[in-house]
């Protein structure tokens, strides 16, 4: 069983599953995050959405270079968690399917390519109060 966080299932709503895979970026007590500036400005573990065809490690590397510039190694899979959500940016009710990786960052190769998106570090502690889901903190929360 996957545990399940955030909103509850809206009973009659119909969710499209969208698996995802997202990285805990750390280099020492520091860790990598992206701020997402919009629909809702927030904190968030790097990464998104497995494009049809793309294998969830392929998908990883991508998604973490789009929304932070830079480039990983030593991706290791630390379980997985489900949110059922609201996606103004796609006007999509999804099942979220969120697999989380723990991997360095080991080179910055410039800024995000995902607008409205800004590579940020800070501290194990602070990216438990700051990420915007409980999915996320959760999962960082583990290595603290």
């Amino acid at each position: 069983m996957i545990r399940r966080f955030g909103e509850a299932v809206k009973p009659g709503q119909t969710y499209r599953r969208r698996p995802g895979v997202y990285a805990i970026l750390q280099d020492g007590d520091a860790v990598l995050v992206t701020h997402q500036a919009a629909p809702v400005p927030e904190f968030q573990l790097p990464g998104g959405g497995i494009d049809p065809g793309e294998s969830p490690l392929h998908a990883l590397h991508r998604e973490v270079f789009e929304e932070t510039g830079w480039r990983i190694a030593g991706a290791r899979r630390l379980g997985a968690f489900r949110r059922f959500t609201y996606m103004p940016e796609y006007d999509l009710w999804a099942e979220k399917l969120c697999t989380v990786y723990h991997a360095r960052p080991v080179r910055r190769l410039g800024p995000p390519s995902e607008a409205g998106h800004s590579a940020v570090w800070m501290t194990l502690e602070a990216a438990v109060l700051e990420l915007g889901n409980a999915g996320d903190r959760a999962f960082l929360q583990r290595l603290l």
